[in-house]
C-alpha cells in the first residue's frame, strides 16, 4: 500500500481549487436542508459541517440544518441518509473513510462509497495525545510503555470504525502491541475524556483535539504522518515515523456526501457551489489552519480519485484488526495489492 504525503494531500488540493466554473443554480430549493452529522457534536466532522452549512445556505437561500445522529460508529446517521428521499434534502457529512466501508464491517450491508456524491472540503490527520499531567513525554516513552503493558493502557476513541479506532489498530500493528480501547459517542467526548484522565491517551483527529492541545489540557506526542503538523498556537508535532518508520499513512476526508439518486439538477448545483463558494472560502481556510486540517476541497470524479487510498486502508484495516464481517473485496479492495476497483 502506497504512503500518502502531506505535500501530496496538499498539491492535490491545489489542482482541485484551481480548477473551477462558472455555474448556473439549476435548482432553488423550497424548504430547510437537513445535514445529518452521524457523529456526537464538537467532534472533527460535527466542527467542519457548521462552517461548510452557512456557505450552502447563503448559495442555496434556505436554511441548511446541521443535525447531530450518533450511533453504531456513524452507521445510525448514515443509514437514516441512505434510506430517506433521494430528492436533496438529507445529506450526510462525514469521513470518507468510515462511509466506505460499513459493508466490510458489517453495520450497513451493501453499501460502497460509490452509493454517493463526494464534497470534500478537508483531510484530517489523527493526533496521539495524553493528558497534560501523563507520565509520557514523548511517544517513544509511550510506544514503550504499550509494548509492556499494552492492555492496561487505555485509549479513548469514536468506535473501532471511526478515524481514532483505525488510528490505534495501525499503531498496534506497526509498533507489535495491544490496548484497551474505549468508546465513546463521538470524538469530541473521547477527546475531553482523556483531558480529564478518564482516558490515557487519544488518538482521535487534531481537529478534535486543538483548542485542548492549545488550552494545555491535552499533551500531543506524535501526529500519524509522514511529515510534522502545525497547529496554530502550538509547536510543531513530529510525525509518528520518527518511531515507527514503516507504518502505513492514510488520511481521511471529511465532507458532505450526497446519495446516488438525487436529481441532476441538485447534483449540478452543489457541484457549481462546491467549485466556486467552498473551493474559496476563507471561513473554511481559516478553520483548516487553526484545527491542524488540510483544506482539499474537491468533488466528482476528482474527489473520488483523491480517496481511494483511504477506502484500501481503511477496509484493510478492519481486517487488520479482526473487525471485518465481509472481505473488502466486497467493496472492490485488493488488500494483497493494496489496490481498489470502483464497482460502479
Amino acid at each position: 500500500m502506497k504512503k500518502f504525503s502531506l505535500v501530496t494531500a496538499i498539491a492535490v488540493a491545489a489542482i482541485s481549487a484551481t480548477a473551477v466554473s462558472s455555474f448556473a443554480q439549476e435548482w432553488a430549493p423550497d424548504r430547510p436542508i437537513n445535514i445529518i452529522v452521524p457523529w456526537g457534536a464538537g467532534g472533527a466532522t460535527d466542527q467542519v459541517t457548521r462552517v461548510t452549512a452557512p456557505i450552502l445556505a447563503e448559495q442555496l437561500g434556505t436554511d441548511v440544518v446541521v443535525v447531530n445522529q450518533p450511533g453504531a460508529s456513524g452507521a445510525v446517521g448514515t443509514q437514516e441518509v441512505l434510506a430517506s428521499e433521494r430528492d436533496g434534502y438529507t445529506l450526510l457529512a462525514t469521513g470518507v473513510a468510515d462511509a466506505a466501508t460499513y459493508a466490510v464491517t458489517g453495520l450497513i450491508e451493501g453499501t460502497t462509497i460509490d452509493d454517493w456524491h463526494l464534497y470534500l472540503s478537508v483531510a484530517n490527520v489523527s493526533v496521539i495525545s495524553v493528558p497534560a499531567d501523563s507520565p509520557y513525554e514523548d511517544f517513544g516513552q509511550l510506544l514503550a510503555a504499550f509494548q509492556e503493558d499494552g492492555a492496561g493502557i487505555t485509549v479513548a476513541t469514536a468506535g473501532i470504525s471511526s478515524a481514532g479506532g483505525t488510528a490505534i489498530a495501525t499503531l498496534g500493528e506497526a509498533g507489535g502491541f495491544e490496548y484497551n480501547l474505549v468508546a465513546y459517542e463521538g470524538g469530541g467526548p473521547a477527546t475531553i475524556a482523556t483531558a480529564s484522565g478518564e482516558s490515557m491517551v487519544t488518538t482521535q483527529l487534531a481537529g478534535e483535539q486543538a483548542e485542548l492541545i492549545r488550552g494545555g489540557r491535552l499533551r500531543a506526542l506524535a501526529v500519524l504522518s509522514d511529515q510534522p503538523l502545525t497547529i496554530e498556537g502550538v509547536a510543531p508535532i513530529p510525525p509518528v515515523t520518527e518511531w515507527l518508520p514503516e507504518i502505513e499513512i492514510s488520511y481521511n476526508y471529511f465532507g458532505v456526501l450526497a446519495p446516488k439518486g438525487i436529481p441532476e439538477d441538485v447534483i449540478a448545483t452543489l457541484d457549481g457551489i462546491w467549485g466556486e463558494s467552498v473551493a474559496n472560502s476563507e471561513q473554511l481556510q481559516s478553520y483548516a489552519e487553526t484545527a491542524g486540517a488540510l483544506f482539499t476541497p474537491a468533488y466528482g470524479a476528482e474527489a473520488r480519485e483523491m480517496v481511494s487510498a483511504t477506502v484500501v486502508a481503511q477496509a484493510c484495516a478492519a481486517v487488520d484488526r479482526g473487525d471485518a464481517v465481509n472481505d473488502p473485496s466486497t467493496i472492490g479492495v485488493d488488500c494483497e495489492a493494496g489496490t481498489e476497483t470502483p464497482l460502479q
